[in-house]
């Protein structure tokens, strides 16, 4: 044995223990190996954080093996860790876990399998009226599995036709249907060959940002400077990609690799398919890309991750965690749609993506891009005092007008909008007149289901979630009442359930309540419709969009996941049909979520050569998020935006940082709170805000209370200071969880 290492154990509050080198692993000791230890008498996974000459513990134990045989952290990385861990205030061993997928860390995952139906044979009609006579429900499952013309998985199967598995089982035993187990499979990009995309040409001011990038590039590659970050403004349609393809060939050029960050799993396929158009050509010496995000089952997300690290792969593309991809020589990071809320992890390290990627182009010494049409205000205001670099494309690509945008006061609509599922005179006009022009729609409403509430006409009662300080939401299409926040799942009352009166009744209205309105008004139109509930399927997104694509449906309804990053040119009107979802929420970002919103929606409309039109209903016309968003004016928005925030102390002209307290006991977890905030006045000096202890503005959520004290300066350092300090000075009660989130993305 000739060395030792320091292991950073995981599962352990940040415990760095030294252990001895065997000679057999000497070469192959270095730092950021996975390795086994024992930790007094059970196996455990470390990550190698330091290589030591000596170590003034006695009688250290042996590294026991390697977990995977391969460096799986660089130093860069490890560097990246240790400051989130500060940052963040988060424990070293969560940050070391968040960067590595399950399999790469050592843990045993069971392979995901899906139970998958076909069918053996085709059924005639006298056969399906033979089976129906007698099982109505078998017919159904074969008339589905006869649609479908291939495996569906057993669950999607028995869920649409509402049958059970003895229909399935009794169908297996009469030869008609056969029931495989298969590995759960999928879209890493690769499922079908792309054809290589031609180059377009450039418009002056695409030209400008390019050749802007290229000297960044090219003082990079010298060493001349250190790149600072690239705030790309461009208005929805600027060939805001375009730019980005042309930046990645410089480098890949020069033999280096590229991160792209997209804000949606949703969006990945999409943004692949673009990538892989220009650059992933085998034979053609392309470039291999990588595929991650959440939905992969853990042995695709280890073979995409190893697929970077041996080299294989220079183009990483993904959501979040992707901004750990172990790309080698990176010379590029791109961040899309940078404003997205989405970026930020709610969970322990609570890093925001955008962030982490600016820093990791620091250490890595390369540029980063953050593109957006909305750029949030905090990276807009790095911009403006020189942090970042301004690039801006005021005009769309194809030389297209901006969409007019209209507003419908819902306010003077009267009832007949309630009746029409939310679609008002002007709107159903609209569309209308578009579908007459054989042209598509845009629907867009951010709430699924059939309606947001069940409200009792008589005493008042609303139908709320037993754990979370919410209403329930009506899904029609299963007679049920469901909570989106923690899948609580109940039968809708056919009375009230405090009155008995059987008055009670839907309020609010959801997409499955907008798509039932469209079927009736448009009975020949065709339409889909797309969120969570839709979607659940695998493939369903981009098989709904490839659909889309191909003209096969005239009206697209759906919630955010269609708000951003589609590109149909013959899509004409956008719909927002309720644009004040979210805009009187008490969060100080509310406005700006809102005129984020509002204009990636209505940049879907007119990018072909037809003008396009959007229709906003609301009841705030007046509202300066809505104006702004109607006249396509950030700087107006950004003005008024940061004159308020400036005036209330908000970030970016501060710093926050906000604790929560929850537990299960309303009364103990306020008075923790309580006294949480009495020591932070204590320990905090005067430079540093601290708030009473107040309940969140959503009180209860997953069958715990929450109460928040937020801590305000002018200093990041300061309340990290302080987060570290608090960490050690309180306790609290069996039960009682403290959190704390450093720029906290939404203080809900």
């Amino acid at each position: 044995m000739s060395a030792f290492a320091r292991i950073l154990i995981d599962r352990s509050e940040g415990r760095e223990l030294d252990y001895a080198v065997p000679s057999e692993f000497s070469g192959e000791i270095r730092i950021g190996v996975r390795v086994v230890v024992m930790v007094r008498n059970r196996r455990a996974v470390g990550t190698v954080m330091e290589i030591l000459e000596e170590s003034k513990v006695p009688g250290l134990r042996p590294i026991l093996g390697l977990v995977g045989g391969e460096t799986t952290i660089t130093p860069v990385m490890m560097r990246l860790a240790r400051w989130m861990a500060d940052y963040y205030c988060a424990p070293l061993a969560s940050v070391m876990k968040a960067m590595l997928p399950p399999m790469l860390r050592g843990e045993r995952v069971a392979a995901k399998m899906v139970r998958m139906a076909r069918l053996n044979s085709i059924p005639s009609e006298d056969d399906l009226i033979a089976v129906g006579k007698r099982a109505p429900k078998q017919r159904q499952v074969l008339e589905r599995l006869v649609h479908e013309k291939d495996s569906v998985p057993v669950s999607e199967l028995l869920s649409n036709c509402k049958a059970s598995d003895a229909t399935l089982k009794a169908l297996t035993k009469a030869g008609w249907v056969d029931c495989t187990e298969l590995r759960r499979s999928s879209f890493t990009g690769e499922a079908e060959e792309v054809l290589p995309a031609r180059r377009p040409v450039l418009n002056s001011d695409q030209e400008s940002v390019v050749q802007m990038l290229f000297k960044a590039l090219e003082a990079q590659e010298k060493k001349d400077e250190t790149p600072t970050p690239f705030l790309l403004h461009g208005v929805t349609g600027s060939g805001k990609t375009e730019v980005y393809l042309r930046a990645m060939e410089r480098v890949l050029e020069s033999g280096k690799s590229a991160l792209v960050l997209v804000p949606e799993i949703a969006l990945t396929p999409q943004t692949v398919e673009r990538f892989r158009s220009r650059f992933d050509h085998p034979g053609e010496g392309g470039v291999r890309i990588a595929v991650l995000h959440s939905h992969l089952t853990d042995a695709e997300r280890r073979e995409e991750w190893m697929k970077i690290q041996r080299g294989e792969a220079r183009i990483a593309i993904g959501a979040r965690s992707a901004v750990f991809a172990p790309l080698s020589n990176l010379g590029l990071i791109i961040v899309d749609e940078e404003h997205e809320n989405t970026y930020k992890q709610e969970e322990t390290p609570r890093y925001h993506a955008r962030d982490i990627a600016v820093m990791r182009a620091r250490l890595e010494e390369c540029p980063v891009i953050l593109g957006s049409a909305t750029p949030s205000v905090e990276s807009y205001c790095n911009a403006q005092s020189g942090k970042y670099s301004l690039l801006e494309l005021p005009k769309r690509a194809d030389g297209q007008l901006m969409p007019l945008i209209r507003l419908v006061d819902l306010r003077l609509q009267g009832k007949r909008s309630k009746t029409d599922g939310g679609l008002s005179t002007p709107l159903r006009i609209g569309i209308t007149r578009r579908l007459e022009l054989g042209q598509q729609i845009i629907l867009f409403l951010n709430r699924r289901g059939f309606s947001t509430s069940l409200l009792c006409q008589q005493c008042g009662h609303v139908c709320r979630c037993p754990n979370c300080s919410l209403s329930l939401t009506l899904h029609r299409a299963d007679d049920r009442l469901a909570c989106h926040l923690c899948g609580h799942s109940a039968k809708p009352p056919s009375r009230c359930p405090e009155c008995r009166d059987p008055g009670i009744q839907h309020a609010g209205i959801g997409t499955q309540r907008v798509e039932e309105t469209l079927r009736v008004l448009f009975p020949k139109a065709r339409i889909a419709r797309m969120d969570a509930d839709t979607m659940s399927r695998r493939g369903s997104y981009a098989e709904v969009l490839g659909k889309f694509r191909a003209r096969q449906i005239d009206i697209l309804l759906g919630t955010q996941m269609i708000a951003k990053g589609l590109d149909f040119p013959n899509v004409t009107l956008v719909g927002i049909i309720n644009a004040d979802i979210g805009l009187h929420s008490p969060d100080f970002r509310a406005g700006e979520r809102t005129f984020q919103l509002l204009t990636q929606v209505a940049g879907r409309a007119g990018r072909g050569e037809t003008e396009g039109e959007v229709i906003v209903q609301t009841f705030s016309p007046a509202s300066p998020s809505i104006q702004h968003a109607r006249h396509h004016d950030y700087a107006g928005f950004f003005e008024q935006e940061t004159s308020f925030r400036r005036a209330f102390r908000h970030p970016p002209f501060t710093r926050l940082l906000l604790v929560q307290i929850r537990g299960v006991c309303r009364e103990e977890t306020f008075d923790a709170a309580t006294s949480l905030a009495k020591t932070l006045n204590a320990m905090a000096p005067p430079v540093v805000e601290v708030s009473d202890a107040a309940p969140a503005p959503l009180e209860r959520a997953h069958g715990q209370y929450r109460f928040h004290v937020t801590l305000k300066s002018a200093s990041g350092a300061l309340l990290g200071q302080l987060a570290r300090e608090l960490n050690k000075a309180m306790s609290f009660p069996e039960g009682i969880i403290m959190t704390m989130d450093m720029d906290p993305y939404s203080l809900m």
